[in-house]
């Protein structure tokens, strides 16, 4: 198995773990901030990753040498995830999905000047035809456009610096690395911003599972989508995200009594139809 499949097939564990943690940041809403959920969900993930890495041998490998490049990942992607945690309890989860979906825009704009990646016409063509896709299931309207699409599509441009930083400290850094200065860096991100009015409220009793879930669905997603960075190009791995649409489209309906809308559906099959064929190139080209 080549590397950009075995990229992709990084990128589902992804997938699985974002949904979840749409969900859990659902049932958490009524009782913390965004702020809030950052905070616990980073403290939570401290003690994870500490806990992990001592015991895979990996805790050393911790190193300051990148703190810069840390920062500003780290920097994108807490702007992005409050954003996208507030986006989540505003409109539908089929929307929010559906606008981060601009991300691998964002990251192909990126990554020629940031990570020197080249873009391939099949690379873009593929990214216009999911473009394309999202274009069905949103069908922006001025008269209708809601502040939660705003943020959501906002969060898009976060998520796509976090990535594309992330491409570039996986050049020189552990996976340990990154996700320590991750949960580190958005604790204290997280403390900052919530204890900025000086009134930190604590979870309830009930809250306190779907907090750990967001804690290791997060890290879990983070692993994934590091390792699949760490394999493949972040032009062909991002636009695998896109099958998290159909999923949280489906979760809407089941769990949230969201309408399935028609024009959901085809512009998922438009977005399946662009990525099954940039893998499959990108994987023959692999080979070749």
């Amino acid at each position: 198995m080549n590397d950009t499949l075995r990229g992709c097939l990084w990128m589902t564990g992804a997938i699985a773990s974002f949904t979840l943690m749409a969900i859990a940041g659902r049932a958490v809403s009524l009782d913390l901030d965004t702020f809030e959920i950052m905070l616990y969900r980073s403290l939570i993930g401290i003690v994870i990753v500490l806990v992990v890495s001592s015991a895979a041998g990996t805790r050393g490998q911790v190193t300051t040498r990148s703190l810069h490049l840390h920062f500003v990942r780290n920097l994108f992607h807490f702007s992005g995830q409050n954003l996208w945690f507030y986006s989540i309890t505003v409109i539908p989860l089929a929307q929010v999905f559906a606008l981060e979906f601009t991300l691998p825009f964002w990251v192909m704009l990126m990554s020629p000047l940031i990570l020197g990646e080249r873009l391939t016409k099949n690379r873009i063509a593929a990214a216009l035809a999911g473009f394309v896709g999202i274009l069905i299931v949103t069908r922006p309207n001025p008269e209708t456009l809601e502040f939660g699409q705003l943020t959501a599509a906002l969060a898009a441009i976060g998520f796509a610096g976090s990535a594309v930083f992330t491409r570039l400290l996986t050049r020189t850094e552990t996976i340990t690395c990154i996700l320590f200065w991750l949960t580190v860096m958005q604790a204290t991100f997280g403390l900052i911003c919530a204890g900025f009015d000086g009134d930190i409220a604590m979870p309830a009793t009930s809250s306190w599972p779907w907090v750990a879930l967001i804690a290791c669905a997060g890290l879990v997603a983070h692993f994934c989508l590091t390792t699949a960075l760490s394999l493949a190009p972040a032009t062909v791995v991002m636009p695998i995200d896109f099958a998290r649409l159909p999923v949280i489209a489906l979760v809407g309906v089941l769990l949230y009594n969201e309408p399935l809308d028609p024009y959901v559906l085809l512009g998922a099959v438009i977005i399946f139809a662009a990525n099954y064929l940039n893998i499959r190139y990108e994987t023959r080209a692999a080979r070749a």
